[in-house]
């Protein structure tokens, strides 16, 4: 049995609020999708930090449960961004600040600036780049050793 996109969306917030009621979370999950990838957004609770974990490890563990049972269902929407209490959002405002900062000084200085950031934060500050006609990014290296790199054009 396989899922279309509408089944799947439905399928994966009804799988995230299932598996939160495990940990005793009542929760309604609002979703959405943005292209070909789910966003489930999970409200603030008293269990936060929790669902988040350190370094958001528990936060990308429901992330991959959750895409998990959609591969399992042949789903046709199987990538998923699951968020809690606006985290990952106000971690990408802030990367997005940090980025405006570091392309400043890019202007300024005319040197590179190369500094380690995840895929998600990588892609966060490529995005703001995009706004600059000066400005180039570009990622180097690989896994754990891969960096960002802001240079002018």
């Amino acid at each position: 049995m396989s899922l279309n996109r509408e089944e799947s969306i439905i399928f994966a917030q009804k799988f995230l609020e299932d598996t939160l009621s495990f940990f005793g979370v009542n929760l309604e999950v609002r979703s959405s999708s943005d292209g070909d990838v789910i966003e489930l957004s999970v409200p603030s609770s008293e269990l936060n930090s929790l669902l988040i974990g350190r370094n958001a490890d528990n936060l990308r563990s429901l992330q991959h449960l959750v895409m998990t049972a959609l591969m399992q269902k042949e789903a046709e929407l199987t990538r998923v961004n699951v968020d809690v209490a606006d985290y990952k959002k106000q971690r990408a405002d802030r990367i997005a600040g940090k980025a405006e900062g570091w392309i400043s000084k890019v202007r300024e200085t005319g040197e590179d600036f190369i500094v380690n950031l995840n895929a998600a934060d990588r892609r966060i500050v490529h995005k703001v780049a995009q706004d600059y006609s000066d400005i180039e990014t570009h990622s180097e290296g690989v896994d754990r050793e891969r960096h960002l790199v802001i240079s002018k054009k």
